[in-house]
């Protein structure tokens, strides 16, 4: 017990840096733009975050289990190297396409801010935090991930202060991020293969684990919408401006849901055999009861918080905050049942197939909620996609768990 009580402290106290990193910025954000530039440059955010899970294309959700299962430093370095080769031949793709939707759906005035803020979110994609979250090395998430772009942040705090010019911050997070690769890279990858050089060898590398990535896409594709249907559809800018707010404070909180997430997807997999059962059912009982707590946090303090970060022109309100309560919970209850059970043993099709109807589902909701100016009900249709998938995976998930339960030694 003590090893994974380590580990979930260096993947939670590690990762706090990323959570104060929204705390310096946005705020300060949210009171130069506006309500049109708040929404404008959240939409912005979020786009960017459905950019970095293509360009992750599966390697969040395979990759940790292969580093984990590979012993050998060489063998790790092959994998890291093959995932920067398939991933710059896809953000190659993607980036200029995020660009074009991320001024399209921007109001006029803040096309060049949502732009920079859809580049520095979606060179996320680049990250080596899944190389850490295998190898159940939390200091890697901190070196080449979170300390980077929380000196990003940090420098352009006081900058966007003195000027009032928000693109400095994505320019300042794309630096970060880039220097934080190419320096992982260099130390963990092969050297001189991590390139494309032969861009149709890499679309070789690609394609078997384009299921695995569907699941990601279908995942994240409602996951990102809901600000953007909002921004689109909803013509009066002060009210979806609240929602981007309790959409900033659901995103402050999937922090944790990351965090244990990651410390127990390796831990799961890894021990004796015989205390599988126990390993999975702590993990379980784990995001449940963070889901709890976090749905309870956002439904009852999402407005009162909103308003003192964000300030009362942008508060989001109480009906939108307690939606996506619910869907914290929902999503928090589902990830052990995908990272730990499914996709290790897998069951990829079952995820895409639940993922993909959910998010089907959850999207048009968020549609003609938004069409019909009924901003909390955007919030709703994600409540039900995330609802919807955590019942479908339940069952399936339950019959992967090991027949026996062990007790663990709590010195080990």
């Amino acid at each position: 017990m003590k090893p994974v009580l380590l580990r979930l402290a260096g993947f939670t106290l590690l990762p706090l840096l990323t959570l104060v990193l929204p705390f310096l910025l946005l705020p300060v954000i949210s009171r130069v733009a506006g309500a049109p530039g708040w929404s404008s440059i959240t939409s912005g955010q979020a786009i960017g975050v459905f950019a970095a899970t293509i360009i992750l294309w599966s390697w969040n959700i395979s990759g940790p289990v292969s580093v984990a299962r590979s012993r050998e430093p060489h063998d790790r370095a092959s994998i890291y190297s093959k995932s920067m080769r398939t991933r710059i031949v896809i953000g190659v793709l993607v980036l200029p396409i995020m660009s074009i939707i991320a001024a399209f759906v921007a109001h006029d005035g803040y096309r060049l801010d949502a732009v920079t803020m859809a580049w520095s979110t979606a060179l996320t994609g680049f990250s080596p935090a899944w190389y850490g979250i295998g190898t159940g090395q939390p200091r890697i998430l901190a070196l080449y991930d979170t300390i980077p772009r929380f000196c990003g942040a940090l420098l352009s705090v006081p900058l966007i202060i003195a000027t009032g010019q928000i693109w400095i911050y994505g320019v300042l997070a794309v630096l970060a991020t880039i220097t934080a690769s190419v320096a992982f890279q260099l130390r963990f990858g092969e050297p001189g293969t991590w390139f494309p050089r032969r861009p149709a060898n890499v679309v070789r590398e690609i394609l078997p684990e384009a299921g695995t990535a569907a699941i990601n896409f279908a995942g994240s594709a409602y996951a990102s919408s809901p600000v953007p249907i909002a921004t689109a559809t909803v013509p009066l800018a002060t009210a979806t401006a609240g929602f981007a707010s309790a959409d900033s404070i659901y995103r402050f909180g999937l922090f944790s849901v990351v965090a244990v997430g990651n410390t127990f997807q390796s831990w799961t997999l890894e021990g004796k055999p015989e205390g599988a059962r126990r390993r999975h059912e702590v993990a379980l009982v784990t995001h449940l009861v963070l889901g709890a707590a976090g749905a309870l946090g956002l439904g009852f303090l999402g407005p009162w918080a909103s308003g003192i970060l964000f300030g009362d022109p942008v508060k989001a309100d109480s009906l939108t905050s307690a939606f996506y309560g619910l869907s914290f919970f929902f999503l928090s209850a589902s990830t052990p049942l995908i990272r730990n059970l499914l996709i290790p043993a897998g069951h990829q099709k079952t995820v895409l197939l639940w993922t993909g109807l959910s998010a089907s589902i959850g999207v048009a909701f968020m549609v003609v909620a938004g069409l019909g100016s009924n901003v909390p009900g955007v919030a709703l249709g994600m409540a039900l996609s995330e609802a919807l998938l955590f019942f479908g995976l339940l069952v399936p998930a339950s019959r992967l768990l090991p027949a026996k339960a062990q007790a663990i030694s709590l010195d080990r």
